[in-house]
């Protein structure tokens, strides 16, 4: 299994709301390394929980409407405590509770976004956010490579403990 997944996530439909599925599309196309998946996701779903497991870190990709549009941000992401729901839409921390309830283990992970502009019915993203798209995909090559920089005793999935 691959040490880093990538998860991008959006309906492509919607312009800026694309954003995630557009660029794991490109990055999915660029990755040669083995130790990288890349999957692009019209949205984050249950059967996500046992690929983000085997993981030992996971980089989600979304827009989001809180912030100024074509404002990037980044964020680590911890398991959300409580019961997990079963539902067809999931947020990041909600999908990495469900690995852990099912599972066992959390993998490190991050957020990457950039606040949107415009969603409105459309298959490319606003200029504003598309500006950004260089910037938030060399934030996301950053990540990946510090993770497989890291020792796989270091940065291994963290385990739970009951």
């Amino acid at each position: 299994m691959a040490r880093v997944l990538v998860l991008g996530y959006g309906n492509r439909l919607r312009t800026d709301d694309g954003l995630g599925w557009h660029v794991a599309v490109e990055l999915f196309r660029t990755n040669t390394s083995p130790e990288v998946e890349v999957l692009p996701c019209h949205q984050l779903a249950p059967d996500l929980a046992e690929a983000v497991s085997f993981a030992e870190t996971v980089i989600f990709i979304d827009c989001t409407q809180d912030g100024k549009p074509g404002e990037l941000c980044h964020e680590e992401l911890y398991s959300r405590s409580g019961s997990t729901s079963f539902t067809h839409d999931l947020s990041p921390s909600t999908l990495l509770a469900l690995a852990a309830e099912l599972l066992g283990v959390c993998p490190r992970a991050y957020l990457v976004s950039i606040c949107g502009e415009c969603y409105d019915p459309g298959e490319t993203l606003s200029a504003t956010v598309s500006s950004r798209v260089p910037e938030l995909k060399a934030m996301v090559r950053g990540l990946i490579q510090d993770a497989l920089s890291k020792s796989t005793v270091g940065s291994s999935p963290r385990a739970l403990v009951s």
